[in-house]
């Protein structure tokens, strides 16, 4: 199954307001592919831009703007940034949302860093290493449902910062991932209360997506039995 197909697939069995997002991380940008016109304020923030139809790549240099990004995307910061990452660090230790123990534990993409390619999935044209889902608590657990019973589930806990790790944290263990969404991605992505992220990795989007089709019948027949039920218990 080609992307515009698994796109279209994926949007259309959950109702997404927002189609999901390619990720792939290569040496060097493919031919045809233009680099971002300027360097967002967030890695997330690129998301955002691939929900809105854009097809690019971004380089090390565009993630300097969010040291966490940057690392969590395995880029090799210059002085000069490490240096804020470590004093962002410092200051989220100070203000006890971390802690120091923590930072080790933040999963982070392995390998060099050459080019990272984003599009909306309908429209990417190269294999994508990641699909990003942003939707509701319930589109969600449908897709929770498709990847246990693809055997693609990941063991690992939904969290909430920092957001961006969930990408690492697909790619690197081959399974799926989710995260609430921290203060800053809903910030700089627009996300709403009521949304959350799931990761798939590429080589498990196709399984995934052919036990979502069952997925989402099952859970519609079971919802018109339980409202049944619930109907017709006594008052």
């Amino acid at each position: 199954m080609d992307c515009k197909t698994q796109g279209m697939q994926l949007q259309e069995l959950l109702g997404l307001a927002l189609p999901p997002v390619a990720i792939a991380f290569r040496a060097a940008a493919p031919a045809g592919i233009a680099r971002i016109d300027a360097p967002a304020p967030a890695g997330c923030g690129y998301w955002r831009l691939a929900t809105e139809g854009k097809v690019f790549y971004t380089e090390a240099a565009d993630h300097y703007t969010c040291p966490v990004g940057a690392h969590t995307h395995g880029v090799d910061l210059p002085p000069e940034v490490a240096k804020e990452l470590n004093g962002l660090v410092q200051t989220m230790v100070q203000m006890q949302y971390i802690k120091m123990e923590e930072i080790p534990s933040i999963p982070r993409r392995q390998g060099p860093f050459g080019v990272a390619l984003y599009a909306p999935l309908a429209r990417a044209p190269f294999e994508p290493d990641v699909v990003l889902v942003r939707g509701t608590v319930k589109q969600l657990m449908l897709l929770a449902e498709a990847a246990q019973a693809a055997g693609a589930a990941g063991a690992g806990p939904a969290l909430g910062r920092p957001t961006c790790a969930v990408l690492p944290e697909a790619i690197e263990s081959g399974r799926t991932a989710a995260r609430f969404g921290c203060v800053g991605n809903r910030v700089y992505t627009g996300a709403g209360d009521e949304e959350a992220y799931f990761a798939i990795p590429g080589a498990q989007l196709a399984a995934v997506e052919e036990k979502l089709a069952i997925v989402v019948r099952a859970n519609h027949e079971l919802e018109k039995f339980h409202r049944a039920r619930a109907s017709a218990r006594p008052a």
